[in-house]
């Protein structure tokens, strides 16, 4: 069984092939180029390194959101078109489901997040349970503040990471009152061979649907939308 795996929910672009057994190839970038520029040529290469049709493949995992409005809609268009070419499932993960599986058997809970602008990130709480993944808190968009007061609210350490980290920190280290620690830099941002892995999970237990089904979560309207909204309400 192999998994293909796109994520470009962020800063990162991300692409990952794996197995059952192995991670088979990973390509990640996180500098400066969009990801309409970046994402088919890095899935091209490791295609090409190692030897694989696309036929081959048993399943697209793609993170679904939030994230990026840019991002998610490449990501997402990318996968629906293989999807649809290929006739493969997809395997849509939570983004801030797929960040926390980067710290896959920590014992301490795992707090994501994810700049969403406006003073706002998008966030979730998670645990490993016998090294699976359980959902404390369901992602959501959130004031910092918000999160770090339910953090207070457990009594338990922390472990944090996510491109809302160095925007954050000054922040969190102000107001946390729990044991805390921020996560090394190999782990601190989306990595579609966590992606994948999270998606071998799924496919397991059959959480797919077809190309056509699949559609990216926002949480939130787009700064376009909300701005349409603005001059609509303005012209009354």
């Amino acid at each position: 069984m192999r998994i293909l795996a796109l994520d470009s929910s962020g800063l990162v672009a991300s692409v990952a092939i794996a197995s059952e057994d192995a991670l088979l190839a990973e390509y990640t970038i996180n500098y400066k180029k969009t990801h309409s520029q970046t994402l088919l040529p890095m899935l091209d290469e490791i295609v090409r390194m190692v030897n694989l049709d696309l036929s081959e493949v048993d399943a697209i995992a793609v993170t679904s959101g939030p994230g990026s409005f840019t991002g998610l809609r490449i990501g997402s268009a990318t996968a629906k078109g293989l999807g649809l070419a290929l006739d493969k499932p997809i395997i849509s993960v939570p983004t801030v489901d797929c960040l926390a599986y980067n710290l896959f058997a920590t014992d301490r809970m795992v707090c994501p997040i994810m700049d969403a602008r406006r003073d706002q990130v998008y966030t979730g709480l998670y645990e490993f349970v016998n090294d699976k993944l359980m959902v404390l808190s369901p992602q959501k968009v959130v004031a910092i503040d918000e999160i770090i007061d339910e953090i207070n609210g457990t009594g338990n350490e922390v472990i944090f990471l996510g491109d809302g980290v160095p925007i954050q920190r000054d922040r969190i280290e102000e107001c946390i009152k729990v044991g805390y620690s921020f996560a090394p830099l190999h782990m601190n941002r989306q990595r579609a061979g966590a992606l994948a892995a999270l998606g071998l999970e799924y496919y397991k237990e059959k959480r797919v649907e077809t190309a056509a089904e699949h559609q990216p979560i926002y949480l939130r309207v787009s700064q376009a939308e909300r701005e349409r909204a603005e001059r609509e309400r303005s012209e009354k």
